[in-house]
Order: structure tokens, then sequence, then C-alpha cells
């Protein structure tokens, strides 16, 4: 039987090093299935450390990459600035489970208020929860795919990320629901879902076979059935995350001129969304 081929007998779907994990790929040279942490990217495919040991071959893992952090720290900075706005929020009058207070209404989405000037609601509103359930489902989500996406990219290409899924889910509320006031960091959660279902496909990895693609699609559905859900800054900040995801990790790697270039993209990306909201506010006032 050649390298990569399908074998005889059916195997279990799991990895072999991790029973405990569901397998994306199968390793090119042993075909034995590999999760994620296991694979190794290989000149044709993905090896399995075995393999790669015996080979001796120099190679980095999807989770070391070039410049990647062992620790999540955007990720529970952003966590902790998200708890802050909320601390703020219950001090100005806001309710614990039903949001509002001064604050809110200083930091919310709302396009009458970005055409008259107030821009930064762009974002603001990205750090601006309706009441504890909605923070921690939030915070949760962040959570775990802060985990999964920051230590690959690094601190500064996940910021990048998480900002431009922020105003691209700012962007995508104005253009479908331009009479809904939005608040919350569900745009940029989804933009981070759409990353790392992107990332997976570029691995070679069916994302429905791992925690993201269910996850999104359970997502996308209590989007459209849940009552009082701003539909369109989820579907914003999932379009502009996967787009902005597909170029940070086609660019990723040792070279650095190559992720300075991906990063840029990605900066320049967020500015124009961020132009194109205020344009899409304006036009909604006309």
């Amino acid at each position: 039987m050649s390298a990569g081929a399908e074998p005889a007998t059916p195997i279990d779907w799991r990895c072999y090093r991790h029973p405990e994990r569901e397998a994306g790929v199968r390793c090119t040279r042993c075909s034995k299935p590999i999760c994620p942490e296991c694979m190794i990217t290989a000149s044709v495919g993905f090896q399995c450390p075995t393999c790669v040991k015996g080979s001796g071959q120099r190679v980095r893992t999807m989770r070391s990459l070039a410049g990647a952090s062992s620790s999540p720290f955007v990720t529970m900075t952003l966590i902790g600035l998200n708890v802050a706005v909320y601390v703020l929020v219950i001090a100005t009058g806001g309710s614990l489970f039903d949001g509002g207070g001064t604050l809110s209404n200083d930091l919310l989405l709302y396009a009458p208020f970005v055409a008259a000037g107030e821009w930064w609601r762009l974002y603001t509103s990205g750090f601006l929860h309706v009441g504890l359930m909605h923070l921690g489902f939030n915070m949760f989500l962040l959570y775990l795919l802060g985990q999964l996406l920051e230590p690959t990219l690094g601190r500064t290409r996940f910021a990048v990320l998480y900002l431009v899924a922020l105003v691209g889910g700012s962007l995508g509320s104005m253009v479908l629901q331009q009479d809904v006031a939005a608040a919350g960091a569900s745009g940029a959660v989804f933009g981070l879902m759409g990353a790392a279902f992107v990332a997976y496909r570029q691995q070679g990895i069916n994302p429905m076979q791992t925690q993201i693609g269910p996850l999104l699609v359970l997502n996308l559905l209590l989007s459209f059935v849940l009552p009082g859900i701003a539909w369109g800054g989820h579907l914003g900040g999932l379009i502009a995350g996967g787009v902005a995801g597909a170029i940070l990790f086609a660019t990723d790697g040792a070279d650095r001129a190559r992720r300075t270039a991906g990063t840029a993209a990605c900066v320049a990306l967020g500015g124009g969304l961020t132009w194109a909201a205020l344009a899409v506010a304006s036009a909604a006032v006309r």
C-alpha cells in the first residue's frame, strides 16, 4: 500500500496518541489518524510525531508555528476589559440582568449616533453587554477560541483579527439591521469562529469533524431562532473574521516579512470596514 492510501480495513477515527480526541487527518506515511496537536507539516500533507522522529526531519506542529505564544495574554485582557465595562455599566445605573444605564447609552451601536460623529461606538459596542448571561456566554466562547487561535497566531496578529471581526460585526449590524441598537462581543466571537474554520480548512482538516464546525452551525441557528439577537452583527463578524483569518494563516510561518505583510493587510481591511461602516451610518440617516 502506498503512503497516504486508505487502509484496507476500517480504523477508529480517533487520534492514535490521544484516543479521547477526534482526528482530523491521517499521517501521510503510516496512515494513522492524528489530531491537530499531533499534525506536523510535511512537504505533502501532514505526518505524525512518530514518523517525523524516525526520519529526523526538523518540522513544526500546528500549535507551535513561528511567533506563537503559549500564554493567551490578549484573550485574557479582552475578557478583563469586557468584565470591567460590565461592572461600570452596573455602577452607572445599569441592571445586573438587563443592562441599561448611562454608560450603555454612551457606548452602544446605533447608526444615527455614529452618523452624528460618534464613530467610537463601532468599537466600544463590542465591549458592552446586556446582562450577565449575555456577558458570560460571549466570554466563555472568547476564552475557548482564544486558547485555540492566539497561541498559533501570536498576540499581535490575534489582536488584529479580533478587532477586524469586531468592526465587521458593527458594519454587518448597520447594513442588515439599521434600526436596531446593538451591543456585545458576539460579532468578534463569530469572527474568531470563522477564522478557526478557515484555519482548519487550510490545514486540510474538515472543520465539521472538529468542535468548531458544529459550534458555528449551532450559534448561527440560535442567531435566527432566539428573539432580540443582532444577527446582522453575527454575519458581519463571521465574514470579516473569515477573510482576516484566511489572510493571516496564508501568510503565517517563519518568514517575518510575509507575516508582517499579512498583518498589515488585515489592518488595512479593518480600516476599510470602519470607513464602510461610517458611510453606511451616514446614508442611513439621510
